[in-house]
């Protein structure tokens, strides 16, 4: 896939546009990342439709509400300028559920929601399971490495970026620049 095809992008979201806060259910808490910002308004100055996928877990294994996400992700969208959708997994990781990254569902329901078919989305994301949940969708993934990032994770990773704010930048580069 050639970064002209790339229609959406879709992040993970703690870790990779706010900082990663535990099962953080209190939106005075959300802090976003330096880049993130800088990075959706680069991605909307080029027409392309954003959006976040992300495991909750703590839904499920009864630490949050869904409320409590709703709102951390509606004070998020305040700070980074609003993005054109929000998908969640609320299960528990032994739940089984098709939605969990790695699996494919929730990069599948963004693009549905976007109206963009899932190979023409890239998903950014800190961890490997990010990056297999686009591979499952035939999404792009691209990794972009944190202290919580295993080594296994980046050597198998398509690509990586060293920051959000590179991974956005070589989606939108010419084909042939976007290589590691």
């Amino acid at each position: 896939m050639t970064a002209r095809t790339v229609a959406a992008v879709l992040f993970d979201r703690d870790g990779t546009l706010i900082e990663d806060v535990p099962y953080n259910g209190d939106p005075d808490r959300v802090r976003p990342l330096p880049a993130a910002r800088p990075a959706l308004d680069l991605l909307r100055a080029a027409g392309l439709r954003t959006g976040v996928v992300s495991n909750q877990s703590g839904i499920g294994r009864g630490l949050l509400t869904r409320d409590d996400v709703h709102r951390v992700n509606a004070r998020a969208d305040a700070l980074l300028g609003g993005l054109d959708t929000w998908v969640y997994c609320p299960h528990a990781p032994e739940a089984g559920c098709p939605c969990r990254k790695p699996r494919p569902g929730l990069v599948v329901e963004a693009a549905r929601r976007l109206g963009v078919p899932p190979e023409h989305c890239a998903v950014i994301g800190d961890i490997g399971a990010d990056v297999r949940a686009a591979r499952a969708a035939g999404a792009r993934g691209v990794l972009v490495p944190t202290a919580v990032t295993l080594p296994t994770e980046i050597e198998a990773a398509d690509a990586t970026a060293p920051d959000l704010l590179a991974a956005v930048r070589r989606l939108l580069a010419e084909p042939g620049e976007e290589k590691r």
